[in-house]
């Protein structure tokens, strides 16, 4: 194996998409390891480091075995692995709908043009906030969503502001997804509605329809 042609990988499987415009379709999950931040909410910190070394052509070989067109490149942080970029492309040329979602604190320039990008903007309650790569405003397009994990009302107003300021309601998908089992999914809701935001309301499906003991976490 070759670690030119590597990442170091936590796990790769099969699921549904939880997350996204994208939420629903039967999705193979790579998720690699290492992270540089420690959000609060962080539901795979096992995957700060553990993992192993895999060659790009056995990781596309285990995706293809799934015989599903969507992959999602997730982490940890998964941008800060340089040969996630070479991944994707390699993905995207074979004709997949790849997705990656990023925590907004490493620039996305590198990432091929045709992959969906996620970008989470930390908000003050997060545990990692002002990490956004202000780089990243620049993807704002019909191909790049960017997601808010509300842990707070606070976090809900100062969402709206930063998407407001920099008009993310107009040019991409926003996303305002509630803390975990920490902050309300219907006091988000009745928030949406009050402000008459134009974010979109993202529940995490994955944590509604799996067992924390199942893969599909």
């Amino acid at each position: 194996m070759s670690p030119a042609n590597s990442l170091k990988i936590n796990e790769i499987f099969y699921s549904i998409q939880g997350e996204s415009s994208w939420a629903g379709y039967p999705t193979v999950f790579v998720r690699t390891s290492g992270c540089p931040l420690r959000c609060t909410y962080c539901d795979t910190t096992y995957a700060y480091n553990e993992g192993e070394m895999m060659d790009i052509d056995t990781i596309v070989e285990t995706i293809a075995s799934h015989g599903t067109p969507y992959v999602c490149l997730t982490g940890g942080e998964p941008l800060i692995q340089k040969n996630s970029f070479e991944l994707m492309r390699v993905l995207c040329d074979k004709g997949y709908k790849v997705s990656v979602e990023t925590s907004g604190a490493v620039d996305c320039t590198p990432v091929d043009e045709r992959v969906k990008k996620i970008i989470d903007v930390k908000t003050p309650d997060s545990g990692a906030f002002q990490s956004f790569n202000k780089n990243n405003l620049k993807f704002a397009n019909v191909n790049t969503e960017y997601k808010f994990v509300i842990c707070s009302e606070k976090d809900f107003d100062w969402a709206e502001d930063f998407s407001a300021r920099n008009n993310l309601f107009e040019t991409s998908n926003v996303l305002y997804s509630p803390s975990y089992e920490k902050f309300s999914e219907k006091i988000l809701a009745k928030k949406i509605l009050s402000k008459n935001s134009s974010a979109r309301l993202q529940l995490q499906l994955h944590k509604y329809i799996w067992l924390p003991t199942d893969r599909g976490v």
